[in-house]
């Protein structure tokens, strides 16, 4: 399977004008005739406004080989997470433990 990394995606969004959402970069994205692994980093991405394209790098998931200068550490916290810390927290299902379901039957 072919990676991206951060400089082709935002290459393919040089044309978007800031602030910009989701549905607008992946739009962009394809009008630029980019590839389908690049077009599927902003499909990924938060739905949120992104004000330029820095907004867009820090979200995007790319190859863990990508010129962004992260540690490796920084590398395995977005592979865990997934774009901007904390952003999609509310759409994980995450179990809900004893006690909280406990505490809503009351």
């Amino acid at each position: 399977m072919a990676h991206t990394d951060v400089p082709q995606v935002l290459h393919s969004l040089k044309d978007v004008r800031f602030p910009a959402g989701k549905n607008q970069l992946v739009e962009a994205a394809r009008r630029a005739g980019a590839s389908e692994e690049v077009v599927k980093a902003p499909r990924a991405v938060p739905q949120e406004e992104y004000t330029s394209p820095q907004d867009v790098a820090r979200s995007v998931r790319t190859d863990p080989d990508s010129d962004l200068g992260h540690t490796a550490a920084q590398r395995a916290e977005q592979a865990r997470e997934g774009g901007k810390q904390g952003m999609s927290q509310h759409l994980r299902d995450v179990p809900r433990t004893p006690i909280q379901e406990e505490l809503d039957e009351g």
